[in-house]
């Protein structure tokens, strides 16, 4: 699977620290490689847009589209609590 950003998503991960950023990094190798892997906690998340998300960490989570063989990650955010 191959994957691109938008730029929607390129402006969220910006304004995460250094921290996140190395987090997300390590999750996206763990995404392009097993959307079914244990950390991320992957599930379908909105049906109707055909949105899914994953976990960052405990408090953050990103989103993406499947189309064709490319994952696109729409948005990173704080998981509300």
């Amino acid at each position: 699977m191959k994957y691109e950003f938008t730029d929607r998503f390129v402006k969220s991960y910006k304004t995460f620290n250094k921290e996140v950023q190395l987090k997300f990094d390590k999750q996206l190798k763990y995404l392009i490689d097993n959307i079914n892997h244990p950390s991320l906690h992957s599930k379908k998340y909105d049906e109707s847009k055909d949105i899914w998300q994953a976990r960052v960490d405990q408090n953050v989570r990103f989103y993406f589209i499947i189309k064709d063989d490319v994952y696109i990650l729409v948005n990173i955010k704080n998981h509300p609590k």
